[in-house]
């Protein structure tokens, strides 16, 4: 009896489990991928403002991520012997140690780069006859005593500086060492001899004992004071004439700082502190922050001199690196969260999708139990534990396999978003099943179209959503993506919101026209058109859920996408400005021409496809603005509306561009510039090119092409204007928003055969020359003539790790979008399989063969599949056209690269992310029921139709 007992009380759990692995297999493995996805986004949001901040301190300049603590040497009040003392590197090391253990969290140093001692703030000049005088005016030397300098140097010769004998206030003579640089550069050789006077007018005596080599150059211990490693051939501002002088440091003994006390080159104390950021993350920015202003001027800087003494001042630049960081991060912050919260709304509507077409599948089992007694909450409670089983570990080892594949991260927050989707998935399986049953349903009733029909409480609910969707995007579009106090969620979610009141129109619009092709389809002989196009208006296959899900993730797939193309974009253009053309060729100074030689071994290279050769003057003045608005237009140009928005008052100085219109015209074209108007500037008459011999008058009228403030100030009259290449006059004939050899938004395109200098100073190339043929080529005619590359200033737009973790997460975002997408589609059909194979097996029985049933399934499908298709291309493109004025990409594409134009980049429609994914749908819909056709076709009537099935 026992044994029947227990057998007859099997377990719920393992028997369901038994029944049906397949489902539960499935819906464990999106369960697991979705709290992958679910958990990895917060952690690779974290790890990219974690490296972002790394690299962002180890790369900037050392002179401004160092620390720097220093006083004003011992004051002369005090004995000599204290005052030596605390120059002295024992005291120092003291301090120093003091200073490291007194640095506040998050704030670590780097230990092996910590250097201390005592220097000079005011350098010395030396008057040594043996050192170099580029224009008669003496080298002034800084003095050093720096601690670490045998671990961060190698001795190239002589011997390393010493203390033979204890240094005080009172020693006259000391030993020190320079850099290879500095030896180079000052003709500085070992056993040379500089006198340094103290306050007194008494000689020092520093004598060159050695030459060392940095044995990292770019370290902080060089780099916090670039003078230690390299000289510098500075402008003495304190002459009324320009000249030069040469500047650099020598690096003295370590214990001979109380040489330097004594000298009127105020000497002072100091300890230099690089920051170690292995140990930092993103969130600690802000903390970071607080606790370098607090030691610049607030309690820690109280501390500091606690320690160091209370004339002890604090200074770095990391505080300016903190605060950019957090910049780009802010700018970046809401951009992401419109993916994820894209991403996000598509995997909750997938995973409701999952619980719908598994209650589905039960409805009959589970009214059953509910005629036989059981309760909701009975009901309720073994679906919820029968999915916890399933759900629970798949988000756990979702959440393993997230925190493995990022490995830098806080872990609760990818934590609660892995149990974020367990739990939605544990209650709205239940919660969804229990529903239905609250009230009898008749057996077999209609689920279609035709009798859900929308009520009132729907209607309230899809304004509201409009409402909602109205006020994101017009939020989106007259503030952008950032909002203070962090991100906006509500402006972040506007994509999500256009897109689900597209989903919410299209559900009820999309019968009218399945209905009215039905008519004509109805009087055709055959019955697969009429029957396809019926069962496609009322099935169930095309509720809200699935088309917003297929709208989601076609909306973000395609913002994705688009936000992916706009940062290429944008650094194409970045770099197409910087350079002009494929290539470019200009001398060191802005007056330097180019050789015809030159020009000619340059053009025959192969891979040049186009040469223009461009005279260019910087900093042009021009007259006084005309009064009223007489300036040629860009439609005078023929080039198009201008984007130039620069004022006639603000065009004071331009750039002279002198240009072959013909050669100019052709580069333009292959550089998909705006088109230039050639024609214009072949003029003739009395502005037509000078004859060889000639000489340029004042009265000469050029036709020139200026940019629109330029046009705006110069107005339509010719106008008078100075240059290096000639005096004449300009009469602006058409204007242009952007020219290929200035990056400057003021400039004056001119005829340069008209000029009387016509050398060219810039040569644009187009085409694909080998860099180093050309590099060759050109140093060939001088070491004075640079050359940059397009491809090179594309390549130096690298991303920072905080715009590389951006941009994965955009792809990865365009490809989640796309699974989910079809997902949706694959769970659409899933959910009406088997009244598709009932339906099949009954039309067999009436006749009908293998092949019109194959057509049958696909024709029901493809409306469908096309409905959605279309509605995500127009949900995705309205979207970019709504928001894209809102949007500026700067921060993702050009940030952190100097020189790069900062101009906005608005975000623009790509249209392969938009065409990919919903061809996709289309493809899978359609494979997806020549499937079902095919396996219901190998499959005999009687097994589909069972005696008492109401199917």
């Amino acid at each position: 009896m026992r044994h029947n007992d227990r057998a007859a009380s099997a377990p719920w759990i393992r028997t369901r489990l038994r029944t049906a692995p397949g489902a539960a297999t499935a819906l464990a493995v999106l369960v697991l991928v979705t709290a992958f996805l679910a958990a990895a986004f917060p952690r690779a949001v974290d790890a990219y403002e974690t490296k972002g901040l790394r690299h962002d301190i180890l790369t900037a300049d050392a002179g401004r991520s160092t620390l720097e603590v220093a006083r004003p040497q011992p004051g002369l009040e005090l004995p000599q012997a204290q005052r030596d003392a605390e120059a002295r590197s024992p005291e120092l090391a003291r301090i120093g140690a003091g200073l490291l253990k007194a640095l506040p969290a998050p704030l670590r140093a780097d230990t092996s780069s910590v250097a201390y001692g005592v220097r000079t703030s005011k350098p010395a000049v030396a008057n040594e006859p043996w050192l170099p005088r580029p224009e008669a005016v003496p080298p002034q030397l800084s003095y050093v005593a720096q601690s670490g300098l045998k671990e961060h140097a190698t001795l190239a010769s002589g011997a390393w500086p010493t203390t033979p004998r204890e240094v005080t206030s009172d020693s006259r003579a000391v030993q020190g060492a320079v850099t290879e640089e500095t030896a180079a550069e000052l003709k500085v050789k070992v056993g040379a001899t500089i006198t340094l006077l103290t306050a007194a007018q008494e000689p020092i005596t520093v004598t060159i004992t050695g030459i060392v080599a940095p044995r990292d150059p770019r370290g902080s211990y060089w780099s916090a004071d670039p003078l230690l490693r390299t000289p510098s051939l500075v402008l003495d501002t304190a002459s009324p004439f320009p000249v030069h002088y040469w500047t650099g440091t020598v690096l003295l003994a370590e214990d001979s700082g109380p040489a330097l006390l004594s000298t009127a080159a105020e000497p002072v104390l100091f300890w230099r502190i690089p920051p170690d950021p292995t140990a930092l993350t993103g969130p600690d920015d802000a903390r970071l922050t607080s606790v370098i202003a607090s030691l610049e001027s607030g309690p820690g800087l109280l501390k500091v001199r606690e320690i160091a003494g209370d004339t002890a001042v604090f200074a770095t630049g990391l505080g300016h690196i903190v605060e950019a960081n957090a910049r780009m991060r802010d700018a970046i912050s809401p951009v992401i969260a419109v993916a994820a919260l894209g991403i996000g709304s598509v995997a909750a509507v997938v995973l409701l999708m999952t619980g719908a077409l598994l209650a589905g599948r039960r409805k009959a089992e589970l009214a059953l139990m509910r005629s036989r007694g059981g309760s909701l909450r009975g009901i309720g409670g073994r679906l919820l534990a029968e999915t916890a089983v399933t759900v629970l570990p798949a988000s756990t080892l979702g959440l393993l396999l997230a925190t493995l594949a990022v490995g830098e991260g806080r872990f609760w927050p990818g934590a609660l978003a892995a149990a974020g989707v367990g739990l939605l998935v544990c209650v709205a399986l239940p919660l969804r099943t229990t529903l239905q049953h609250i009230r009898p349903t008749l057996h077999g009733a209609r689920e279609d179209m035709v009798s859900a029909r929308p009520s009132r409480r729907r209607t309230v609910a899809e304004l509201t959503l409009l409402v909602l969707a109205v006020g994101a995007v017009a939020a989106l579009r007259r503030r952008g993506t950032s909002a203070e106090g962090g991100t906006d969620l509500l402006v972040s979610g506007a994509p999500v919101l256009v897109a689900l009141i597209a989903a919410l129109v299209l559900v009820r619009l999309y019968p009218l026209p399945l209905r009215l092709a039905t008519r004509p389809v109805a009087r055709l002989r055959g019955a697969i058109g009429f029957l396809s196009l019926a069962r496609a208006g009322r099935s169930s296959a095309g509720g809200a859920l699935p088309l917003l899900a297929l709208l989601l993730a076609l909306a973000t797939a395609a913002f994705g996408g688009s936000v992916i193309a706009g940062i290429g974009d944008a650094r194409d253009d970045a770099a197409l400005a910087s350079v002009g053309a494929d290539a470019r060729i200009s001398g060191a100074s802005e007056r330097a021409t180019l050789p015809d030689e030159l020009v000619r071994t340059v053009r025959d290279l192969d891979g040049v496809r186009g040469a223009a050769p461009v005279r260019i003057e910087y900093s042009v003045n021009l007259p006084e603005a005309v009064a009223g608005d007489g300036g040629a237009s860009g439609g005078d140009a023929g080039t198009g509306t201008s984007t130039g928005s620069g004022s006639a008052d603000d065009a004071k100085v331009a750039a002279l561009v002198g240009v072959d219109p013909a050669s100019y015209a052709e580069l333009a074209r292959a550089t998909g510039l705006p088109a230039f108007p050639a024609a214009r500037l072949k003029a003739t008459g009395s502005s037509a090119p000078l004859p060889k011999g000639a000489k340029a008058g004042p009265g000469r009228v050029l036709p020139a092409i200026a940019s629109p403030a330029v046009a705006a100030r110069l107005g339509k009259e010719p106008r008078a204007i100075e240059t290096l290449s000639g005096d004449f006059e300009v009469q602006v004939v058409g204007t242009v928003s952007r020219v290929a050899s200035v990056s400057p938004t003021d400039f004056l395109v001119v005829n340069s055969a008209a000029l009387k200098q016509k050398a060219p100073t810039t040569l644009l190339l187009t085409g694909a020359p080998d860099p180093g043929k050309l590099r060759a080529a050109v140093e060939g005619s001088g070491k004075e003539y640079a050359v940059q590359l397009r491809s090179e200033e594309r390549a130096r737009y690298v991303n920072t790790p905080m715009q590389a973790g951006a941009e994965r997460i955009y792809l990865a975002a365009v490809a989640a979008g796309a699974g989910y997408a079809l997902l949706a589609v694959l769970l659409s059909l899933l959910q009406t399989a088997p009244e598709r194979k009932t339906l099949l097996a009954r039309l067999r029985t009436m006749g009908l063969t293998t092949g019109q049933g194959r057509k049958l399934l696909a024709f029901e499908a493809t409306p469908q599949a096309l409905l959605a298709a279309g509605g995500g291309l127009f949900t995705g493109w309205a979207t970019i056209a709504l928001l894209s004025p809102g949007i500026d990409l700067v921060p993702l594409a050009l940030a952190g690269v100097a020189g790069s134009d900062t101009s906005p980049v608005l975000l623009r429609t790509d249209l392969w992310s938009l065409a990919l994914p919903a061809a996709g749908v289309v493809a899978l819909a359609a494979a997806v029921a020549g499937v079902q056709a095919w396996w219901a076709s190998r499959r005999g009537s009687i097994t589909e139709l069972r005696a008492g099935d109401s199917r």
